[in-house]
Protein backbone atom coordinates (compact mmCIF):
# COMPACT_ATOMS: atom_id res chain seq x y z
CA UNK A 1 0.00 0.00 0.00
CA UNK A 2 1.18 3.19 -1.05
CA UNK A 3 1.84 6.55 1.28
CA UNK A 4 -1.56 7.87 -0.46
CA UNK A 5 -3.24 5.23 -0.21
CA UNK A 6 -2.78 4.79 4.12
CA UNK A 7 -3.18 8.56 4.57
CA UNK A 8 -7.11 8.18 3.16
CA UNK A 9 -7.40 4.68 5.20
CA UNK A 10 -6.40 6.47 7.74
CA UNK A 11 -8.41 9.43 7.02
CA UNK A 12 -11.65 7.31 6.42
CA UNK A 13 -11.08 5.30 9.71
CA UNK A 14 -11.18 8.96 11.83
CA UNK A 15 -14.02 10.31 9.85
CA UNK A 16 -15.66 6.97 10.79
CA UNK A 17 -14.91 7.69 14.70
CA UNK A 18 -12.37 5.54 15.24
CA UNK A 19 -10.07 6.28 17.98
CA UNK A 20 -6.00 6.93 17.30
CA UNK A 21 -5.74 3.85 18.93
CA UNK A 22 -7.72 1.60 17.48
CA UNK A 23 -6.59 3.06 14.12
CA UNK A 24 -3.03 2.12 14.93
CA UNK A 25 -3.81 -1.41 16.14
CA UNK A 26 -5.61 -1.81 12.83
CA UNK A 27 -2.71 -1.04 10.74
CA UNK A 28 -0.77 -3.16 12.96
CA UNK A 29 -2.89 -5.89 12.41
CA UNK A 30 -2.31 -5.53 8.61
CA UNK A 31 0.80 -5.52 8.45
CA UNK A 32 2.14 -8.06 11.11
CA UNK A 33 -1.00 -10.28 11.24
CA UNK A 34 -0.85 -10.91 15.29
CA UNK A 35 -4.37 -11.47 16.84
CA UNK A 36 -3.41 -9.27 19.46
CA UNK A 37 -4.04 -6.12 17.23
CA UNK A 38 -7.16 -8.12 15.43
CA UNK A 39 -10.15 -5.87 16.08
CA UNK A 40 -13.27 -7.02 17.58
CA UNK A 41 -16.92 -6.11 16.53
CA UNK A 42 -18.36 -2.98 18.60
CA UNK A 43 -21.57 -3.61 20.59
CA UNK A 44 -24.75 -2.30 18.30
CA UNK A 45 -27.47 -0.33 20.02
CA UNK A 46 -30.69 -1.63 19.76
Amino acid sequence: MNMQKTARLILGLRAAGWSEEKINDFILYIESGEDKYKPSPEAKDE
